[in-house]
């Protein structure tokens, strides 16, 4: 079992998009086979409030959100995405929180992410102030927030119910990103 929930059949659509992506169908398709209306619902807002929004900057903020949350899935799941959109040498730096090679926009928002994540009731104006100094506006403010707030309720609901990180992520994850995520669940076997 990829949890502590008896497996499910994946969604039809979602595992076929897994097949092309992947070559096989992810432990979290699955999982969410219960409620794939409610996935869809989460990633669908998470599209609206990323549109236009670089792929690389994405990655960078469910890696950051990742890390700073302890959920070794999304950090090798997107840890391998941003090694391709970017390097592994970025992903990594952006999985142990050195930040190296990031533009002052980006070091912004993985900052912003990990407070986020880890003490939201915390964040100060001076916080916000440092995203504005970065070129972000209010509107992209608010957007970059409320995507992680989306990452945290799918992690949430992941980490709760015992979600492990797919057997072949031990393959197919840079050595780097694998020794970076030294968290979290273990990967199933």
């Amino acid at each position: 079992m990829s949890s502590f929930l008896a497996d499910v059949e994946a969604d039809p659509a979602e595992a076929e998009v897994d097949l092309k992506e992947f070559g096989y169908v992810m432990n979290a398709t699955r999982f969410w086979g219960y409620r794939p209306e409610v996935a869809e619902g989460i990633f669908g807002l998470a599209r609206e409030v990323t549109r236009g929004m670089p792929l690389r900057l994405r990655g960078i903020m469910v890696a950051a959100c990742a890390v700073a949350y302890g959920n070794s899935y999304c950090a090798l799941s997107w840890g391998n995405k941003l090694a391709v959109w970017a390097d592994p040498e970025t992903a990594v730096s952006v999985l142990t929180g050195s930040d190296a090679d990031l533009t002052e926009a980006e070091r912004a928002v993985a900052a912003w992410t990990r407070k986020v994540t880890r003490r939201p009731h915390a964040t100060t104006e001076a916080d916000v102030g440092e995203l504005r100094a970065a070129g972000f506006t209010d509107a992209q403010i608010f957007d970059i927030t409320t995507f992680v707030a989306l990452r945290i309720a799918f992690s949430t609901v992941n980490d709760a119910l015992g979600l492990r990180p797919d057997a072949q992520l031990r393959t197919t994850t840079p050595e780097g990103v694998l020794a970076a995520v030294d968290f979290g669940r273990p990967i199933a076997d």
